[in-house]
């Protein structure tokens, strides 16, 4: 089988320095947890345990050594929880989401009420809400009316998400009653340019797959985008995963990854559907 693999996939640079930070820490201390998976790719997570990190998913479950803070950050109070009680910290949190941080902080302290347009679960939206105060989130059109009545909006976006979804956001936020609103772009250029890389692919071949975690945020918004534009498109984690029945009649397959998939999955799924004849 002929197998396309996207121009932009695979890991991104802040989940590669998390990774890298996570490796040295742990070939320099002992005891090491990391507040919540590290990244969103169950593969990685278990190599990073059979080499000695511990995740856990509260900071009271941390009880000495060293606390890993994961790509996707922390809430101030979760920090400030830490720092009391005489840990290490080893900050990974990818520098985008940082600035997301630090974006709802100064929205804040110049009077606007912060917005978040994203997904009130994942993990970087609750680290941006915990690091201003009143931060809502939005996260489809029934949210709206969290923030009705309030005349100075500051809106922000969660990293991972579509270009697409924050403009049709921002259009149902612009027809609220407000005096005021200052929208800052906060998607992360490395995501948006994989959903294009795996769209502009995804309409040149019979099948298309998603290699990455479920429960990965920009993973799954690939997977959704390449669906629209071609149904024969399936999410899975590895080549584990592979039913190759799903092949049959398909010539040309295409290949894309979220950017906390490692390149050896990427590697060892193509190579899978190399073999298949066609």
């Amino acid at each position: 089988m002929k197998v396309l693999v996207a121009e932009k996939c695979g890991f991104c640079p802040g989940v590669r320095n998390a990774i890298n930070l996570a490796k040295k820490t742990l070939a320099e201390q002992q005891k090491v947890y990391s507040l919540g998976p590290i990244i969103h790719n169950e593969d990685v997570v278990r190599q990073l345990s059979q080499a000695g990190l511990s995740t856990v998913e509260s900071v009271e479950s941390i009880p000495e050594g060293t606390a890993l803070i994961r790509s996707h950050g922390a809430t101030q109070q979760e920090l400030e929880t830490l720092h009391n009680k005489g840990l290490n910290i080893v900050d990974a949190t990818c520098v985008l989401v940082k600035r997301v941080q630090k974006i709802a902080r100064q929205l804040h302290e110049e009077g606007y009420h912060v917005v978040i347009i994203g997904d009130k679960n994942h993990p970087e939206v609750k680290a941006v809400v915990g690091s201003a105060e009143g931060v809502e989130v939005i996260g489809d059109e029934s949210d709206l009316d969290k923030i009705f009545n309030h005349k100075k909006l500051g809106v922000i976006c969660q990293t991972t998400q579509s270009p697409d979804y924050f403009a049709t956001m921002i259009g149902y936020i612009g027809k609220l009653p407000f005096s005021e609103i200052k929208i800052i772009n906060t998607l992360c250029r490395e995501t948006k340019d994989r959903q294009e890389a795996a769209v502009k692919l995804c309409r040149q071949v019979d099948i298309m797959f998603v290699l990455g975690g479920l429960h990965s945020a920009n993973t799954r918004k690939l997977a959704e985008l390449c669906k629209k534009h071609n149904p024969q498109t399936y999410h899975l984690q590895n080549r584990e995963e592979l039913d190759i029945n799903i092949l049959s009649g398909k010539r040309v397959a295409g290949v894309t990854a979220g950017a906390s998939t490692p390149d050896e999955v990427i590697r060892e799924f193509v190579v899978k559907l190399e073999a298949y004849p066609v």
